[in-house]
């Protein structure tokens, strides 16, 4: 029996719980389907399904080898639509992350360009400001910030951007622009973490100089943060991408610019492999492209 026919069958029984709902949405017999995952039972010796007279359920066993079958099955359908045409028209389901305040501001304009451009393509957004694991979530292409650990992920650098100090005019002109970050525990500071009891601010190159603080509000979100900030409370500590509007405003002012820590890089991050799908080649280049034309990226 041929082998990629039964892993097709078996991906789509798992995907409709039943033999007789996935032989019908195959035009097959219910016999040719059981006979196709009996088949894969016997090659890999591992029992793949939990048959009752109520349900079908995958094996701890046949979950995995699920998603093996899910990923060959998507090589196979890339390597002949690479075969047919390396200028393949983009088409499909395009999943991207990045940071919240970042994806609203730079992807979002990006990303609606791109599906202007394309029509087969149908996109979805993840912005969190949380480190996504890509595989597991099915994420295609990610924008993160941040010194990247190893993996077996392929990354492209577009720019940096900076850790800044900030608070409103209004603010600064009653406490004062302080001059060092020695002076810093004598003014209001605003904390983007969940919260705690204090905050250690490093500063310089290779953030050698540290300074310990104890905010008096914490802020689960660095909008949260960046509004107290303009409202006059105090001093936040964000990304520079994070405040460039509030700042062309006059709404925030950067202090301490002198003492900042080296720039975070940007890169634009997805799965590495022998053969990656059209749309997600297309939108990498297209996004590389366009951040790295972006000022708040290459302003440093």
């Amino acid at each position: 029996m041929d082998r990629w026919s039964s892993m097709r069958i078996f991906v789509k029984v798992a995907e409709e719980s039943s033999f007789a709902e996935a032989a019908r949405k195959l035009n097959m017999s219910p016999p040719a389907v059981t006979r196709a995952v009996a088949f894969l039972e016997e090659v890999t010796g591992a029992r793949l399904f939990i048959r009752t007279t109520r349900a079908v359920n995958l094996t701890e066993a046949g979950e995995r080898y699920l998603r093996d079958c899910q990923r060959i099955l998507m090589e196979i359908s890339e390597a002949e639509a690479a075969a047919g045409g390396v200028h393949a028209r983009p088409s499909g389901y395009l999943f991207v992350t990045a940071p919240v305040i970042f994806g609203n501001i730079h992807v979002t304009p990006i990303l609606t360009a791109f599906l202007r451009e394309y029509e087969g393509v149908t996109a979805r957004t993840l912005f969190v400001d949380r480190l996504v694991n890509i595989v597991d979530e099915g994420v295609d292409v990610a924008i993160r910030i941040g010194h990247l650990e190893d993996s077996g992920l392929s990354a492209i650098r577009v720019g940096a951007v900076r850790r800044v100090l900030c608070a409103a005019p209004s603010y600064l002109a009653a406490a004062g622009i302080p001059a060092r970050p020695a002076e810093l525990p004598r003014h209001n500071i605003i904390a983007a973490v969940p919260g705690g009891n204090g905050v250690e601010w490093h500063f310089g190159r290779n953030g050698e100089t540290s300074v310990s603080l104890r905010p008096r509000l914490f802020c689960n979100t660095n909008e949260a943060a960046m509004r107290a900030a303009i409202d006059g409370w105090g001093v936040a500590r964000l990304l520079s991408y994070q405040i460039e509007g509030e700042q062309a405003r006059d709404e925030l002012q950067i202090v301490l610019a002198d003492f900042e820590e080296d720039p975070l890089p940007v890169h634009v991050v997805h799965p590495e492999g022998r053969l990656t799908s059209a749309k997600t080649r297309a939108f990498v280049d297209f996004v590389v492209a366009r951040l790295r034309t972006t000022a708040a990226l290459n302003s440093h």
